[in-house]
């Protein structure tokens, strides 16, 4: 098989591709063979050793594949070759087989094309958990999403509206606003480039607060960080949730007067935390996130699709913030 490997830590451009043995299954895993690989800020990190979790190399970056299982362990009993399954995994999804365990696989439904079932558990089930479990999300209540364009963001947007919220989408051009409109954005609102000055800072916090309404925004999902995190946090309501998600723009060092003052949680959002710590309540997420997609009430949105041989340049390009929605590696047809 052929994998897109990491031999030492850098950027995208250092991955090299590479013919591998084909993995075999242990007890409780499969083998599949993958069709379509999601690409997800973590890959940049990882190849670089800078995550939270480091792969002994060689690996292939690459954490949520979609494809068909050929070859099962011998005490895997759910699952069996010829299954069509979206995989979790730490990392070897960029390559033509990945083997996991079959508790990490999910069943695609039969409609459900390669690439989007590869853009799908990572971002969706991210922003479910944040939602409905973190922020307890109710119908009629104002949503704040950062980054709104992206593939978390993106999916924040289809999921506040679906569970009835008011949902205000901020992104870095027009665009990208016009993307969040059209998956089910309220309102809108460009955003300047960072870093910003106390009074550039000041100027985006009265944005927020403007665009929101005199109310503010009871619920903040905020996967950029930087210095977009204590203007956003201004914006928050009265016992407003702020959703830390992610920092492509830097680790954010936040005034917790703020927090005092507006009487507001700021709510951490780790979903791998989560789906290990509370597997059933995971499952039972992605059992609501594949119906809602199955209703045609969310759906992944891939803007670009990229052979294995480039999946570096799939990665710069999230890295630089130059995607909308997903992008995705193919190995054959993705639909």
């Amino acid at each position: 098989m052929r994998a897109l490997l990491s031999l030492q830590p850098g950027g995208p451009e250092t991955l090299v591709l590479r013919e591998m043995p084909d993995p075999e299954p242990g007890p409780d895993e499969v083998r599949v063979a993958v069709r379509a690989c999601g690409v997800n800020f973590p890959d940049f990190l990882v190849i670089q050793d800078k995550y939270q979790f480091r792969p002994e190399r060689p690996f292939a970056p690459g954490a949520e594949i979609a494809g068909v299982i050929e070859a099962v362990g011998r005490d895997v009993t759910n699952y069996k070759p010829g299954d069509r399954v979206i995989g979790s995994l730490l990392s070897g999804g960029m390559a033509e087989k990945a083997v996991l365990p079959a508790a990490k696989c999910l069943a695609m439904p039969d409609a459900m094309p390669f690439d989007e079932a590869a853009a799908f558990i990572l971002t969706y089930a991210t922003s479910y958990h944040a939602l409905k479990d973190r922020a307890k999300i109710q119908p009629g209540e104002t949503l704040l999403v950062l980054g709104a364009a992206g593939g978390v963001g993106l999916s924040a947007v289809e999921l506040g509206h679906a569970m009835g919220a008011r949902v205000v989408a901020a992104a870095s051009s027009e665009d990208k606003v016009a993307l969040a409109k059209r998956h089910g954005a309220d309102l809108g609102l460009v955003y300047p480039p960072g870093p910003f000055t106390k009074e550039s800072s000041k100027a985006l916090a009265d944005a927020f607060k403007g665009v929101c309404g005199e109310g503010g925004a009871n619920v903040i999902y905020d996967p950029v960080g930087g210095d977009y995190a204590e203007p956003a946090l201004r914006s928050v309501a009265w016992e407003g949730r702020y959703l830390v998600v992610g920092f492509p723009a830097g680790i954010p060092r936040m005034p917790l007067n703020l927090a005092l003052l507006k009487s507001c949680q700021i709510v951490g959002v780790f979903w791998g935390g989560f789906a290990r710590h509370n597997p059933a309540g995971d499952a039972q997420n992605n059992h609501e996130l594949l119906a809602l997609y199955t209703a045609g009430r969310i759906k992944p949105y891939v803007s670009e699709r990229y052979p294995l041989e480039r999946g570096g340049e799939a990665i710069r390009k999230l890295a630089d913030r130059g995607a909308q929605g997903k992008l995705v590696v193919t190995m054959g047809d993705p639909s």
